[in-house]
């Protein structure tokens, strides 16, 4: 993965508690060009990682735009927050995109629930350039709450609806309602907080399953799923490297990742809990205990990947890694 140095050019406060960033190149360079959908990630001081999508024109080639809410349990949010200035340069890698708008789509509807616009906005940009119709449900507390709200009005006119529910999501977007029909050919992308993304999940279940995006970059999971995970006896099992035919050990109290890494195999890693799909690695044997929320229960069960942060073997089975 490349990484590069940005420079930050504008800081200014989108809401009470989210700060829009302006990086641009260190030396007046364009910048690496990227698609709707795309995050970059930033090397906080402490040497963690942390992925932030791009908000601005995909078009626009010398600056990356970035919404940032501050969290108070977010280390990397309150960094930014709290500790980056105008003119601060900041590691990054180049744009990845996880999350990417399907051209052959004839309609595309959005949902986005209060920072998830970030990455919605980008793909409102490039929207507004393809003749395909597309429709925006953006949901949060209140208008004073909402981020980039005369700039995503300016991007999608009539084509968005606020939903704006003063901290009840029952107040909010019907989901049910709105997802209760598929027209062929419609693609779904939702963004937002894990309760969001579970729900409209959850309301177009029926939907086509290539039809329906989304990305995460926290956990969906509800504190009971969490500590049910938690609560798991782990086992010794064994992993093979495929290419070279080593066996390594991966002890009861370490994950296949730190195992990994101890032998010199580096995979990159974000958030170290299953959810950001960063760390997925091929399978060529075993069956895995899957514990992420990336995989769906097909690639589950074929599998063939397994994210290596929180996933283990099946009792009594060895996992063969394709590395």
């Amino acid at each position: 993965m490349t990484q590069t140095n940005l420079k930050v050019s504008a800081i200014s406060d989108l809401t009470p508690d989210i700060k829009s960033f302006e990086l641009v190149s260190v030396n007046g360079d364009d910048l690496m060009p990227f698609e709707a959908g795309a995050h970059i990630d930033i090397f906080t001081q402490a040497g963690l990682r942390r992925s932030y999508s791009l908000a601005n024109d995909p078009a626009e080639n010398n600056r990356y735009v970035l919404a940032i809410l501050r969290e108070a349990q977010g280390s990397g949010s309150v960094w930014m927050h709290d500790n980056i200035s105008l003119g601060d340069v900041l590691k990054t890698t180049e744009p990845i995109n996880d999350f990417p708008l399907d051209k052959n789509a004839k309609r595309h509807l959005l949902i986005a629930g209060g920072i998830g616009i970030t990455p919605i906005l980008a793909m409102g940009h490039a929207l507004k350039r393809l003749n395909v119709p597309f429709h925006l449900h953006y949901c949060t507390k209140s208008p004073e709450q909402t981020a980039f709200l005369n700039e995503v009005k300016q991007v999608f006119g009539e084509h968005v609806t606020f939903h704006h529910d003063g901290g009840d999501p029952t107040q909010g977007i019907d989901l049910k309602a709105t997802l209760a029909e598929h027209d062929e050919g419609t693609h779904l992308y939702v963004c937002g907080p894990g309760g969001l993304i579970s729900a409209t999940r959850e309301a177009a279940s029926h939907w086509p399953k290539d039809t329906v995006h989304f990305e995460l970059f926290s956990s969906a999971r509800t504190d009971e799923e969490k500590a049910e995970i938690a609560a798991l006896e782990d086992e010794e099992f064994e992993i093979e490297i495929a290419s070279s035919g080593e066996v390594m050990t991966v002890p009861a109290d370490k994950s296949i990742l730190e195992v990994l890494g101890e032998n010199g195999i580096d995979i990159i890693k974000v958030c170290e809990e299953g959810y950001c799909g960063t760390c997925q690695v091929g399978m060529l044997g075993g069956v895995a205990d899957h514990r992420d929320e990336v995989l769906d229960d097909d690639e589950k069960a074929s599998n063939t990947l397994i994210q290596v942060c929180i996933s283990r073997a099946k009792a009594g089975e060895k996992l063969i890694l394709d590395l």
